[in-house]
């Protein structure tokens, strides 16, 4: 049928960028039509998305979906190659949804509307581009597309500090950018043909040495953007000085792009070094959970609290990556599209609070309940889910990580037991801090900033809307998780089965984290056979 040929992932892609054009010549009095048609392309774009999956993509294939190829620069092998697959359409979806949720809430917006918005547009293009692209140079550019809008809005649109703030971002994330260029070019020249094609790629013999030293490289680049302690001091200052609605882009799906291209680059493509550096990713993610959890607690700012509260979250997909188990695999994308919405409402609370009290510190606030009762509930329930709370999607994937650690064949029983304690104290840390920040929110008598404010006015319907949205797929994933789970399942057996088929190599000599291993006997023909028995 026509429809099927229809080249429905490059329209994702383009787009929004194509919807920029026209706005310049807008007529437009106060921004309210720049806004409208914004909101517009938005819905129309995340439309897009839901009928393309809805009638093209089977749950059932674990291979790549939708597949286009055209040549761009024939003379070096860059084409433009997208497609879709189990790691990939979920979070389409999620960016979808979040970006779009993010325009409207931008409705306050009348400084430089057009500008404002054309760069919303182009994050929107920038972030469909990330998790679609085949092509690894097409990958790095759609990854550099996207600093330039969120160092603008930063710049721009920010709080008081928001030069240092938006500089800071664009230092770190532009030079972990440099490992990215730097890796696909050498594994593109590394053998006898030339080739950026990501699927070309995974199959070339690369010899153990330079995997190594490409799954470095690449993992510096995410680290950044993750972020992975050291490399995440940028995050708090972005979150603290950025709009709101950039703070649910920034953590509801960038940093999901990082989570996303360490499973389909530094997993998928480089499985044997992999086996080699999945022990310092596992106590990197509970490094994460645990200095962040306690460094939430000193801050007084609410979206620095809120920021380190994404650090420790994203150490779990981590410790999930590097389970070598189904479960744990399934964990660590379901964490990703959990803190997605989480993280994007709780932004967006912190953002409806600071419009009625002009201010972050929350030593000024208290007592807010009385005078926002609506807010109060909706920043209640987005905490909850948050801190894990069963019944609410964050406990569904964090309870997978921890099983499928628990369940691995791979590490010692020590290892894990040190592994499983430490991140389960950050999952203690997470409710004292984040129930602390709504004692001092809304509980207490009113505070200074507060009583200067007497008729504050609670959450408006657009604002309440935004927030259900989240919401609502929050308590559904929480209560029935298949409904996310069955979009990625079937891709991440394979992935598991792929790192299965390798854990042989840990048992070569020179393994410097041998010690953390107890490989049971097995051979390449046996290891399918360990995921299929973690799954029944």
């Amino acid at each position: 049928m026509l429809t099927e040929q229809f080249p429905w992932l490059t329209t994702l892609v383009i787009l929004p960028l194509l919807a920029i054009l026209p706005i310049p010549f807008l007529p437009d009095r106060n921004g309210q039509t720049i806004r409208w048609y914004a909101l517009g392309i938005g819905f129309i774009e995340f439309s897009l998305i839901l009928y393309t999956f809805a009638n093209f993509y089977d749950l059932n294939q674990s291979g790549l979906q939708l597949v286009e190829s055209y040549n761009w620069v024939p003379q070096v092998g860059i084409t433009w190659s997208l497609g879709a697959d189990g790691l990939a359409m979920p979070l389409v979806v999620l960016s979808g949804l979040v970006t779009t949720l993010a325009i409207l809430a931008s409705w306050n917006i009348t400084n430089r509307p057009r500008l404002y918005f054309s760069l919303l547009l182009v994050m929107y293009s920038a972030q469909v581009g990330v998790f679609l692209a085949q092509d690894l140079v097409m990958f790095f550019l759609m990854w550099e597309l996207e600093l330039v809008p969120v160092y603008l809005l930063i710049s721009i649109w920010g709080g008081a500090k928001r030069l240092y703030a938006a500089t800071k971002f664009i230092l770190y994330t532009a030079i972990g950018s440099i490992f990215i260029l730097v890796a696909a070019l050498a594994m593109a020249f590394y053998g006898d043909t030339v080739t950026f094609n990501l699927t070309e790629l995974a199959q070339k013999d690369y010899s153990l040495t330079f995997q190594l030293l490409m799954y470095a490289a690449f993992l510096v680049a995410f680290a950044v953007k993750l972020p992975i302690f050291p490399l995440h001091t940028w995050l708090p200052d972005a979150h603290s000085e950025a709009p709101a609605a950039v703070s649910m882009i920034l953590a509801g799906v960038l940093l999901k792009m990082a989570g996303y291209g360490l499973i389909r680059m530094n997993i998928e493509m480089l499985p044997d070094a992999h086996v080699y550096f999945a022990p310092i990713l596992v106590i990197l993610g509970v490094i994460n959970v645990i200095y962040a959890s306690l460094t939430a607690f000193g801050q007084d700012n609410l979206k620095r609290r809120m920021a380190y509260s994404s650090v420790a979250h994203m150490g779990f997909v981590l410790i999930g990556c590097a389970s070598f188990t189904t479960l744990g695999m399934s964990g660590a994308m379901l964490q990703m599209i959990s803190h997605g919405l989480i993280a994007a409402v709780m932004f967006f609370l912190s953002g409806v609070t600071y419009e009625r009290t002009h201010t972050l510190d929350m030593d000024v606030m208290g007592g807010m309940a009385r005078k926002m009762p609506t807010t109060f509930a909706f920043f209640t329930a987005a905490s909850l889910a948050s801190l894990a709370l069963p019944g609410m999607s964050g406990f569904v994937s964090e309870i997978a990580v921890f099983l499928g650690l628990a369940t691995s064949d791979v590490y010692s029983t020590t290892f894990k037991t040190v592994i499983i304690i430490a991140a389960a104290v950050g999952v203690v840390l997470s409710p004292i801090y984040l129930l602390s920040m709504l004692r001092r929110i809304f509980y207490g008598d009113t505070g200074a900033v507060v009583a200067k404010v007497p008729n504050i006015i609670d959450i408006r319907p657009r604002e309440a809307f935004i927030a259900a949205c989240l919401l609502v797929p929050i308590i559904g994933i929480g209560i029935y998780p298949k409904v996310a789970t069955q979009v990625y399942d079937i891709k991440t057996v394979e992935v598991a089965s792929q790192i299965q088929n390798t854990l042989l190599v840990a048992e070569q000599p020179g393994n410097l984290y041998a010690h953390v291993f107890t490989l049971p006997s097995t051979t390449v023909a046996e290891a399918p056979s360990l995921v299929t028995s973690q799954i029944d």
